[in-house]
């Protein structure tokens, strides 16, 4: 046997070892890319030769995407005049809202991952050049986090989770193992910390409180030791969310204005919005409804000119109108206007963009069990029904809490299609597994 070609040693590391195998893998891709292209097995054929022809454009686009690399890098000629390849981080910069917001994760994660091929534990990188760690390489590492976020976003974070521990496992080993001058190996240290706070919010997100805290203070440990400010207003307006949901609502102020006197000097409206909306949800839960309101006045004022000021952290692109209106609408079902409550929870599903699926399930759930409080049991339960589409690609332990809630408060509701729509929603629970 003759010796093995780029390709076919990539396929191999990949997992995909078998036609089959690797004809799978490329038709998922091409479907989440929306490329309407399929191969034959003469296609795979060929490729492995050890003078593979050139791949047509799409073809040229999708193995990008499955390997992360150049197609030039696995020995092909190229690229052709159709194919638009610019960088090793083609996916995250193209056509994200085209694709539902699947970022595909470069490098360590890779869109094997992503849909479901996972590839061997043991994969190496033998296609990395060699050599000091450099900005390139930050970039590419970079890119997965934010691959991560908008996983997230889309489906939760339940299924994202074994993604972002493997990101941060590679960072860790990159820190630990390779030669970088010290500007690169703090900029690796601060990738470390945000990936580290992210794993928090994804395990917070599936509802997994104490492994949450876990990495929140690995995160909190790495933006001491840098000094760095901004990882540290991030994992303390984290720390205080996760207060406020735990019940802990003293806690969850005071950790909301140590974020906020971090923030003063950045002079970004959004983020400062972002503070005083979760300080307005502690001292709601505290039942301070004077002071809840004075914060959410002025987080919304804050979002009302928000080119003004300094950017705001990529973190927080998801704060915006629909947030503001569904922190009112919680803030209104603490003190127990839930007629008051409706009119905000159904303006945040109204303003959220469809692209964040894991809220656009919470925020109807949660007007569904603000309209039962209201007793308007008939909109609450298609309104539970309803939310059953948005959670097919959902996996998020806080949203299948909220189902529950909902479930059984329909149970109680003595009306014919509140418990049918409790019957639906209990059947659905019951089909999903939990996360892993």
């Amino acid at each position: 046997m003759g010796e093995l070609t780029a390709f076919e040693n990539a396929c191999i590391a990949m997992g995909w070892r078998k036609p089959a195998q690797f004809l799978q893998a490329f038709e998922a891709t091409a479907r989440m890319l929306g490329e309407p292209v399929t191969i034959t097995d003469r296609h795979y054929r060929r490729w492995r030769t050890p003078v593979p022809p050139n791949p047509k454009g799409r073809n040229w686009r999708i193995l990008h995407a499955m390997f992360g690399v150049d197609p030039r890098e696995l020995g092909f000629p190229g690229p052709p005049p159709s194919a638009t390849v610019s960088s090793a981080v083609l996916l995250t910069q193209e056509g994200l809202s085209d694709v539902d917001r699947r970022a595909f994760l470069q490098d360590s994660i890779g869109v094997a991952a992503a849909t479901g091929l996972q590839p061997p534990a043991t994969r190496s990188t033998p296609l990395r050049p060699a050599g000091a760690v450099g900005t390139a390489h930050l970039v590419e590492l970079r890119e997965g986090l934010r691959s991560l976020y908008h996983l997230d976003d889309a489906y939760g974070g339940g299924d994202v989770r074994s993604l972002a521990r493997r990101h941060l496992t590679r960072v860790q080993r990159v820190i630990n193992t390779a030669k970088y001058p010290d500007t690169i190996g703090r900029q690796l240290q601060l990738l470390a910390g945000e990936t580290a706070e992210h794993c928090g919010w994804l395990y917070y997100d599936a509802d997994q409180q104490d492994e949450a805290r876990r990495y929140w203070g690995e995160a909190l440990t790495v933006a001491t030791v840098l000094e760095d400010a901004s990882l540290a207003i991030l994992v303390l307006a984290s720390l205080s969310m996760q207060a406020s949901y735990e019940g802990r609502p003293r806690e969850g102020f005071n950790l909301a204005r140590a974020a906020q006197d971090r923030a003063t000097r950045y002079g970004s409206p959004v983020l400062q919005s972002l503070l005083a909306s979760r300080a307005a949800r502690a001292l709601s839960q505290m039942q301070d409804t004077t002071a809840a309101r004075r914060q959410l006045a002025a987080s919304m004022r804050l979002v009302e000119n928000p080119e003004r000021g300094r950017p705001s952290p990529e973190w927080a692109a998801f704060h915006g109108q629909a947030e503001l209106d569904y922190a009112q609408g919680l803030m209104y079902t603490d003190s127990g206007h839930h007629g008051a409550a409706v009119q905000f929870l159904r303006a945040a599903l109204a303003h959220q963009d469809r692209t964040y699926g894991r809220n656009r399930a919470l925020y109807r759930l949660t007007l569904a069990r603000s309209l039962i409080h209201a007793g308007e049991v008939d909109e609450a339960a298609a309104n539970a029904v309803e939310s059953l589409e948005h959670l097919e690609e959902v996996e998020s332990g806080r949203v299948t809490r909220r189902l529950d809630e909902v479930a059984s408060l329909l149970h109680t509701a003595g009306a014919v299609t509140a418990r049918e729509a409790a019957d639906q929603l209990t059947a659905y629970a019951e089909t999903r597994e939990p996360a892993a």
